[in-house]
């Protein structure tokens, strides 16, 4: 779900795409590649990491042809570039070659500030490709994904293939891909948990789903797997105060609110004011409390605070169970 700035068009002579997330970048790459081959099949594509363009390559690269052929130049890890090179890239950029596109992959940040600025000010053609580090940046690069290819995913769908695949981007979009292809009509819940269901019980978030439940047993057994397969602990800690907090929100909402209007207030999707609604019922006021304490607690323990993030995991998951029952 990469976003684009100043001019769409594909063959610029210049395009920056700037962030951290390899998918968005490789993507932004592809795009390039592809229109340059649609204008001309014989297009000339040179992939460059960094200490392949020394001085003086760029202008070799980009010299007149006798043929004028298409050309599409990629420097990947721009910011890398030693001071001599910026110096050609930069001087390249106040008079571009014709039929010759420039693709700069740059981290952004402060390392290597001169060229993004230099680029930007020539005009390139922008695509932002930030490293999606929050749940809501990753549903919406899943519900993204399924209104490209035209196909319908309810919400729920759209959160259980987040929960289940977790944050790699190129697995989610591997798993859009997967289920656009194999699956006719609306693609639901129950759809992504027949293909998902053995990496949905090691995510964190199903670990955080059956302790506020107050279903111990199975909070504790999705929580060793999860472990098992390279589930970071801070995930599961962050998951269960995401569970947490949002039994406290919707207990403290108004009664009789509608579902829309509660998602609004309380930052919600509909449908997940459902589901919490189903999993508080045995919440109290005293046990929401207990609960973030025992989760502040193991979310320390995990975070170097302790000699055991496991044990600190499974204290907070039986806690947060027990206070899931505590409205007697």
């Amino acid at each position: 779900m990469a976003r684009k700035t100043a001019t769409d068009d594909l063959l610029a002579p210049v395009t920056l795409a700037v962030g951290q997330e390899d998918l968005l970048l490789d993507r932004a790459v592809q795009e390039v590649v592809a229109a340059a081959r649609a204008a001309d099949a014989d297009t000339d594509v040179r992939d460059l990491a960094p200490d392949a363009l020394q001085p003086g390559t760029l202008a070799e690269l980009t010299s007149p042809s006798l043929f004028a052929e298409r050309k599409v130049v990629i420097v990947r890890n721009a910011q890398d570039l030693s001071a001599d090179t910026v110096k050609d890239v930069k001087a390249y950029l106040t008079a571009p070659a014709e039929e010759i596109t420039l693709v700069l992959l740059h981290a952004g940040g402060a390392k290597g500030k001169g060229l993004l600025d230099a680029a930007r000010k020539a005009g390139a053609r922008e695509v932002a490709c930030p490293k999606m580090t929050k749940p809501a940046d990753r549903l919406a690069f899943v519900r993204s994904e399924f209104r490209a290819t035209g196909r319908s995913a309810t919400p729920e769908a759209c959160q259980s293939l987040v929960d289940a695949i977790g944050s790699d981007l190129r697995e989610l979009a591997s798993a859009c891909a997967q289920l656009v292809a194999d699956i006719e009509g609306v693609i639901d819940e129950s759809v992504v948990a027949r293909y998902y269901t053995g990496r949905a019980e090691a995510s964190s978030f199903t670990v955080a789903d059956r302790a506020v439940e107050g279903r111990a047993a199975e909070a504790l057994e999705a929580l060793r797997w999860a472990l098992s397969t390279g589930v970071a602990p801070v995930l599961i800690t962050s998951a269960l105060a995401q569970g947490v907090r949002s039994v406290g929100k919707l207990a403290s909402a108004p009664r009789g609110a509608r579902p829309g209007d509660l998602a609004r207030e309380l930052g919600m999707p509909p449908w997940k004011i459902d589901r919490v609604r189903q999993q508080m019922r045995g919440w109290s006021a005293d046990g929401v409390a207990v609960a973030l304490t025992a989760v502040a607690e193991a979310d320390a323990g995990v975070k170097g605070g302790g000699d055991d993030p496991e044990y600190a995991l499974e204290k907070a998951v039986v806690a947060v169970a027990r206070a899931a029952r505590s409205r007697g």
